[in-house]
């Protein structure tokens, strides 16, 4: 496995043989050593091509309209508005809490993004394309630099790809967006022994995603070791501990400012305390401790060894190519000659299982120190993908090498059939790994209902936006309705609570919005306005989104035959002991203040919500 690129130039392309499985091998499996070759510039120009061509179907329902976000942008994103603006969203606790834990790098490259007068917003729909083009570059290195075959690095590049516009990572514009292009770029120098560049880019791990620096410095520490004849030995190389030392230096450098750093709203929440907690259960909103054990330990979103949508079966694809790989180098070690490009990866392969054991390893110690080191899966999922990425595309290039070796060989007629399977298979590989992405595009415009996997919203209440977007910068929306999931984003206006905000890591935060979200409950179901009034003035509100059903199910005719409002049935709402008292007010027909004051306080309808105007609402005298 470690013998030089020239061990495979001489038994690949039979000389004698000129037809098109020939031409065919050649461009597909000739190694190269040199990277100005056309071969290299043709397959790295075609690998940056579909990057573009998947970044641009992101961009464009991205831009799709003027109300469109990527969901987590509504947390991370939403705030650096600031930096436009300083007035906005004033003293608002959601805002203050999600920038105390933004990394600086990424805090301080969209400061910069804003100082040029570009939308925080916007620049998070645009700043994935460029992140892709960036990962993509460096896979495609990477890969030459373990198989030096540029298909592979095309190959490569598509996979990965797949990873990154399959789900909602790189489209995101959050920090974890860096962690590909960051990592990736910190592995090619390593292959390389570029110290320094190697060194800035685990420096800017540590600013933007400090998770994947941990897995980058146990890589440094791992290659100090052999493992020869049966015994683990040190490294003879002294660039390894030149490596190691400097990476572990500045890895210390970095981190330890960052996890001395006490944060304003107290230290993270304990494993004790979230075993206690709804918000961690199985129904919860950051479900962690799951019923299934099989969920909790393979494939769950925050607990889980493997990437998620690996469960799906559209996307189990990966994990297999990655086993075939496995496969065939073991096949190759028991039946040589078999597969005989397999000779074309270099040593460097080391690097995949240096990677996946440190993830492994520390995807373990973060289960043993739960929270501690965030969440388990943060340590596997995201490098399991690079893995595949690059395992995969060795596995189809040899796999590819070895159909083509087949389809020359028998009789004459034998091998014209052979060729035209050949033919037809390399086709078909060929055509499902470009086009499987934009095929799962086509049928969502064409509406084929498919899971939103990018995680793009598209609000759909325009007018409701543009209202609150002309109220004055200090104003404080209150409601139960998931509507205010987006009005920080869209109207710039400051929520009292939301589903989306409402994260539980911090005690010192979320203490704060689970009482929130307890007075929100109980006024918007107590009979008293006094009460109404009293949450008003409390947190200065200034307007009351109530949905139409909810009033419904108290103004109109025969209500008791009508369902319950919709908040009582929300998964989220559920987790709040006030949720069932308000329920059992509503069972025992006591109707709520604000339905009785909703006509004489509303100055925004639509056909879902009636927005009340607080002030009105303190003007009334017992309903």
């Amino acid at each position: 496995m470690a013998q030089s690129t020239t061990d495979v130039t001489t038994p690949m392309i039979p000389s004698a043989d000129s037809n098109w499985v020939t031409r065919l091998r050649q461009w597909l499996t000739t190694p190269t050593e040199k990277t100005s070759s056309s071969q290299v510039i043709f397959w790295f120009s075609l690998s940056l091509s579909c990057a573009a061509m998947f970044g641009l179907m992101a961009l464009r329902k991205a831009f799709s309209s003027p109300y469109v976000v990527q969901d987590d942008a509504r947390q991370h994103v939403f705030w650096m508005r600031r930096f436009l603006d300083s007035e906005l969203f004033p003293q608002d606790l959601i805002a203050d809490y999600f920038q105390s834990v933004a990394q600086p790098g990424y805090k301080a490259i969209y400061q910069l993004a804003a100082a040029m007068g570009i939308d925080p917003i916007v620049f998070s729909k645009g700043l994935p394309f460029v992140l892709g083009l960036i990962a993509t570059a460096y896979c495609f290195g990477i890969c030459l630099q373990l198989f030096p075959l540029p298909a592979a690095g095309f190959v490569s590049g598509l996979l990965l790809n797949h990873s990154f516009w399959l789900k909602d990572d790189l489209v995101s514009g959050t920090a974890r967006s860096f962690l590909y292009p960051l990592f990736l770029a910190f592995v090619y120098y390593l292959l390389r022994r570029s110290l320094l560049p190697c060194l800035v880019a685990l420096a800017l791990q540590g600013l933007f995603y400090p998770s994947v620096m941990l897995i980058s410095a146990g890589v440094l520490f791992v290659r100090l070791w052999r493992w020869e004849q049966g015994k683990l030995r040190l490294s003879p190389n002294r660039q390894d501990y030149l490596f190691c030392a400097t990476g572990l230096g500045v890895t210390l450098f970095v981190l330890l400012p960052l996890a001395l750093e006490s944060s304003p709203f107290g230290p993270a929440t304990t494993v004790a305390q979230a075993r206690i907690m709804p918000e961690f259960a199985d129904e919860g909103r950051s479900r962690f401790f799951l019923h299934s054990p099989f969920e909790f330990w393979l494939y769950a979103d925050r607990s889980g060894l493997f990437p998620y949508e690996w469960a799906r079966l559209p996307y189990f694809y990966l994990p297999l190519l990655f086993l075939g790989l496995t496969l065939l180098l073991l096949y190759e070690l028991r039946h040589p000659s078999r597969f005989p490009l397999v000779k074309g990866v270099t040593h460097n392969i080391q690097i995949l299982s240096e990677i996946g054991v440190v993830s492994l390893g520390l995807f373990l110690a973060a289960h043993t120190l739960l929270f501690k080191l965030y969440l388990p899966s943060r340590y596997t999922q995201y490098s399991f993908r690079i893995l595949t990425a690059l395992a995969g595309a060795i596995a189809v290039i040899i796999f590819w090498d070895a159909l083509f070796r087949w389809a020359q060989e028998g009789t004459p007629t034998q091998r014209l059939r052979r060729q035209f399977r050949a033919l037809t298979l390399t086709a078909l590989i060929g055509i499902a790994l470009v086009s499987y992405p934009v095929v799962l595009n086509l049928l969502n415009l064409q509406g084929v209902p498919l899971p939103n996997i990018s995680g793009y919203r598209e609000g759909k209440m325009p007018e409701l936006y543009q209202f609150f977007s002309q109220q004055p910068k200090d104003t404080l929306i209150a409601s139960l309705a998931p509507v205010t999931d987006d009005l920080p984003t869209f109207t710039n206006r400051s929520v009292l609570v939301s589903q989306e905000s409402a994260l539980p890591y911090h005690q010192g935060y979320y203490t704060q919005i689970r009482q929130r979200v307890r007075d929100l409950i109980d006024a918007q179901y107590s009979p008293d306005v006094k009460q109404v009034q009293g949450l008003i003035q409390k947190y200065g509100v200034d307007f009351w989104i109530v949905e139409r059903s909810y009033l419904a199910a108290y103004l109109n005719p025969n209500s008791s035959q009508k369902q319950p409002p919709p908040e009582l049935k929300s998964r989220w709402l559920k987790q709040f002991p006030a949720t069932a008292e308000a329920r059992l007010k509503w069972e025992q027909g006591i109707i709520p203040a604000l339905p009785r004051v909703a006509q004489r306080c509303a100055v925004f309808q639509n056909q879902d919500l009636v927005v009340l105007q607080a002030s009105c609402i303190t003007e009334q005298e017992g309903g």
